[in-house]
């Protein structure tokens, strides 16, 4: 997504540095089955030698899991053996480390432990894949290493894929910049015992400098490394700086992540052969190639997140971040990559017709295939796609010049005419979108719906099939929810005012000129709640009070859902129980 702040240019004189990643991420995978049961959320650490008081702590940076399978989960963490192996440094000894997996969270049944070698060639991460594991089934899980132990993480395994289950509740989240606010809607839904894996569509860390892009004028807290990242060192130490984070660490130990990156995982903007923060060249203030700079970001993410990154059932060197999870007969789900393979974007959008090129992709022709085919499956009744950026048609009328500035911060490129394109989004690809709907209407495929972030704001619309035509359009391509931003900045944090005073006026001329948007939040940071039954999806918005507080509040804003065989948003009036 675009991310400026007027009036607040880059500092000066940031030192950059570029390395060449080499060599691929290591892995581990393990079977064996096992019996399971319900269970609370995970503890905080202790020491494996009780009253031993050791020189530092060797996990730092919590434990996590990641894309459910039935009978598999992949499970994570890092490990921080001698006090000068940091991420990043690629100091420190290969460690050997010690999991169990365990029905309970006392670890009396132990279905599955093994041993994982690590070193500072993978950052001494720790991610393996654990399978042999019984479908729809809550496990507990913990490491040891260098005498010590590691905080207990819950995780679950999805339904056999014959199961009915009753439903599927999902976390979603997006937009979580350290510098603008403390992880508060993290915190949230960690302490909801309900959720079966939480859906990170986007930016799950931000790669710009510190003292650039926080709480308007405010840094509330600085990242580091202090440049802008750009070599494969920063990327890990940035991945590290994210996952000290008390609040990120009990909700990654609570439940298993299903993420997907957006453009600030590598740079601002990002697309097939560039990206708007990104300067190609070298001498002073040039970062290299592209190629190789996305190379590094990949591998950072790779090493850091409990993800398969091939596409398939197993871990390895892949480098495919597009993939299909699915959740028994009730609901399968489509993670997109919208960066790696896109066109570029286009500049002045009034006046370049590229906007609808037939030779521009958002996904690239393999992934668009392999989308057309996850939509065509009759193998569960929901089609659920992980979207990173917006996909419904969105026209802004006219807006009053000192707004347009504002708007577009959040929003993407904005004409001043008022002319119907976020080249960022699906709105910068029609031909792909056209080409997606048509398929979708052609073969009559009913409950799909767009799971989005990216435009730090929440969202709940109709897809349209003719874009021209949408205001009288009866019938919809499927409906699409967006959740709000963690930390990012709204619109009412670019204009520095109250929440629900200038942005009122923005949502409302929005909303009239695009009658299939139902619901349109400029204004609140927070996360969402997806709940899947084979009667409807419904999407909660809760919003979070100051994001400059870590203990602020959250509470229910709004709910919307899809009926089953509609494609149709319907206001709801409450959240679900």
């Amino acid at each position: 997504m675009t991310t400026t702040q007027p009036g607040r240019p880059a500092p000066a004189g940031v030192g950059r540095r570029t390395v060449v990643a080499t060599g691929a991420a290591g892995l581990g995978t393990a079977t064996l089955a096992g019996s399971a049961a319900a269970l609370s959320p995970s503890s905080a650490a202790s020491p494996a030698r009780p009253g031993a008081k050791p020189r530092h702590r060797v996990f730092q940076h919590g434990v996590a899991s990641g894309d459910p399978l039935p009978r598999a989960v992949v499970i994570w963490t890092r490990v921080t053996p001698t006090p000068s192996a940091r991420p990043g440094s690629g100091k420190g000894p290969r460690t050997e480390v010690r999991w169990e997996v365990a029905t309970d969270r006392a670890f009396r049944d132990v279905v599955r432990r093994g041993t994982f070698v690590t070193s500072a060639g993978r950052d001494h991460t720790v991610k393996l894949d654990v399978t042999g594991l019984r479908p729809a089934t809550w496990y507990h899980y913990r490491f040891t290493a260098a005498g010590q132990r590691s905080r207990v993480g819950r995780t679950r395994t999805a339904p056999a894929p014959d199961a009915t289950p009753r439903n599927l509740r999902f976390g979603v989240v997006s937009c979580a910049n350290y510098q603008a606010g403390h992880f508060a809607a993290y915190r949230h839904l960690a302490r909801r015992d309900d959720l079966h894996a939480v859906l990170h569509l986007g930016d799950y860390l931000y790669e710009y400098p510190a003292g650039y892009y926080g709480a308007g004028d405010v840094i509330v807290r600085r990242h580091e490394p202090a440049g802008e990242i750009v070599s494969l060192d920063d990327y890990r130490r940035r991945h590290a700086q994210y996952k000290t984070d008390p609040d990120l660490q009990d909700l990654h130990a609570s439940a298993p992540f299903i993420t997907v990156w957006d453009d600030h995982e590598s740079a601002n903007d990002a697309w097939r052969d560039g990206a708007e923060n990104h300067t190609p060249g070298g001498g002073a203030g040039g970062e290299g190639g592209w190629r190789r700079r996305r190379a590094r970001a990949h591998r950072a993410y790779d090493e850091w997140m409990p993800i398969r990154l091939d596409g398939t059932a197993r871990l390895g060197d892949g480098t495919r971040l597009y993939r299909r999870l699915r959740f028994g007969t009730l609901a399968e789900l489509s993670m997109l990559d919208l960066r790696t393979h896109r066109s570029k974007q286009v500049a002045i959008p009034a006046l370049d017709p590229a906007v609808s090129a037939p030779d521009r992709t958002i996904t690239g022709a393999a992934q668009m295939r392999w989308l057309k085919r996850s939509l065509s499956r009759d193998t569960a009744q929901w089609k659920l796609v992980g979207n990173p950026v917006m996909i419904a048609p969105v026209t802004f009328a006219a807006l009053p010049a000192d707004l347009v500035t504002p708007v577009n911060d959040v929003t993407g490129l904005l004409p001043q005419d008022g002319l119907p394109y976020n080249v960022d989004q699906w709105d910068g690809y029609t031909d792909d979108r056209r080409e997606l709907f048509a398929h979708i209407r052609d073969r009559g495929i009913k409950d799909t719906v767009f799971l989005t972030g990216d435009i730090h704001s929440g969202w709940a619309c109709d897809l349209p099939f003719d874009r021209g035509l949408y205001p009288l359009a009866s019938e919809t391509a499927g409906v699409e929810f967006v959740c709000s931003s963690v930390t990012s900045d709204n619109l009412k944090d670019i204009l520095g005012v109250p929440p629900r005073t200038a942005s009122v006026a923005v949502e409302r001329v929005i909303r009239t000129a695009n009658p299939h948007i139902k619901y349109l939040d400029f204004d609140s940071h927070g996360y969402s709640v997806l709940d899947v039954t084979p009667a409807r999806v419904q999407m909660d918005w809760y919003v979070i009070g100051s994001r400059f507080e870590r203990d602020t509040p959250a509470t229910w804003s709004r709910s919307f859902a899809t009926r089953a065989g509609t494609n149709k948003v319907v206001a709801v009036d409450g959240p679900v129980r």
